[in-house]
């Protein structure tokens, strides 16, 4: 009875982490639950990109719905994206705010002058204190906030076009069913 017990539990053992592992690989990498999701975005206002005079913040959206884009030039996660951005900004449906998270100025300028800009405005969170408020595991990170102030949507890594049509259109407060 005991060699039966000492052979089958380790089978036993084994079979359950599979199935564990195997329920870990099923699950979308980009869905991690937002403690914000539901409750008012955190207000801020910083610095902007392209004039260090200005500023830009949550409250030059007020009563409407944007986008918040958290990117920097060292992610590549960032550069793949950025031409989805481009399309979500042609689309005209709602305001993007970039959030330049601990990145240098001149480069981010850079960037943007040859990639092309699809923010309406780039706040420099130079520091990152601001995308702590947000909960930012890492760029980039996209969050749709309604018109109200509530966050409606996070997105974590690369934004896809199918992402946004599947996941951001259909929360917009004008989008078609």
């Amino acid at each position: 009875m005991k060699r039966i017990l000492l052979v089958s539990a380790p089978i036993v053992l084994f079979a359950v982490l599979v199935a564990f592992f195997y329920a870990g690989l099923q699950r979308d990498p980009t869905v991690i639950p937002s403690p914000l999701v539901g409750k008012p975005a955190p207000a801020f206002e910083l610095e902007s990109l392209g004039n260090p005079d200005w500023r830009v913040g949550s409250a030059d959206f007020t009563g409407r719905a944007w986008l918040l884009n958290v990117w920097a030039t060292w992610c590549s996660g960032c550069y793949q994206e950025h031409e989805v951005l481009l399309a979500i900004a042609r689309e005209n449906r709602v305001p993007l705010l970039g959030l330049n998270w601990r990145d240098e100025r001149p480069k981010a300028l850079q960037w943007l002058a040859e990639l092309g800009n699809p923010y309406a405005a780039v706040a420099f969170d130079g520091e990152g204190r601001v995308a702590i408020d947000w909960g930012v595991y890492g760029a980039p990170e996209t969050f749709l906030i309604g018109a109200d102030g509530t966050v409606l949507h996070k997105h974590i890594g690369p934004l896809t076009l199918a992402a946004w049509r599947q996941d951001f259109v259909p929360r917009l407060p004008e989008a078609a069913p």
